[in-house]
């Protein structure tokens, strides 16, 4: 973990009373850790997380758990708008799509296995509140994207991973609906099946779709 010499001055106080429940995965999405980092510490960038994860495993903490980070943005998730005020943020350095999209390497994996377990047993985030930057943000954001390994999480106990149901597609916006997603949101679909079903991508409602989105709505019960 970092000293205080690694520290983002880039959070506020969360609102009081507020409880932390939400846990949100990104990626960087910059060309190196260096530039990464250095934005993420800029008063200027008004951006920041709470860890910063590399590529070799390093845990870099930025801001304190306690603390509101600014990472999620414009974001929505079951209702709530304000997701910054009741998440931790976790970054992992990726170029991202724009540079050179890459897979996450082993020791980073496993890195954020370990952190994330150890925030959950912090803190009662429910399996269905730990989401993607592109769960709570799915018209503006792609990340952790569909070479991120959801499955390998929630077999650590780290989220949900949907059973195989049967589906039907034209009640594919009532089930996103009902697992968080924003209902206005245009790349709803996408961003599910980007997590769930990352080898088709298209933004469409279709049988298949529905059936996970579905078997996933079983597993929360």
């Amino acid at each position: 973990m970092a000293g205080p010499a690694e520290a983002s001055p880039n959070w506020d106080a969360r609102p009081p009373g507020t409880e932390i429940d939400m846990l949100v995965i990104h990626y960087t999405g910059m060309p190196t850790a260096e530039a990464a980092l250095a934005r993420l510490r800029d008063p200027a960038a008004k951006v920041s997380t709470h860890y910063l994860v590399h590529e070799d495993g390093a845990v870099v903490s930025l801001v304190p758990e306690s603390e509101r980070a600014w990472h999620a943005g414009v974001s929505y998730w079951r209702s709530n708008a304000d997701i910054n005020a009741r998440s931790i943020g976790i970054e992992l350095v990726n170029p991202g799509h724009e540079f050179g999209y890459r897979p996450f390497p082993e020791p980073q994996m496993a890195a954020l296995e370990k952190l994330a377990q150890g925030i959950l047993e912090r803190h009662p985030i429910p399996p269905r509140n730990v989401v993607g930057h592109s769960d709570v943000a799915p018209d503006r954001k792609e990340d952790p994207g569909e070479l991120f390994d959801w499955r390998r999480l929630a077999a650590a106990g780290i989220g949900l991973w949907p059973r195989q149901a049967s589906g039907d597609a034209a009640a594919l916006a009532d089930l996103l609906r009902r697992i968080g997603y924003d209902p206005a949101a245009d790349r709803a679909i996408a961003a599910f099946q980007r997590r769930y079903r990352p080898g088709l991508i298209d933004n469409q409602a279709d049988d298949e779709t529905a059936g996970l989105a579905a078997g996933l709505l079983a597993t929360i019960g």
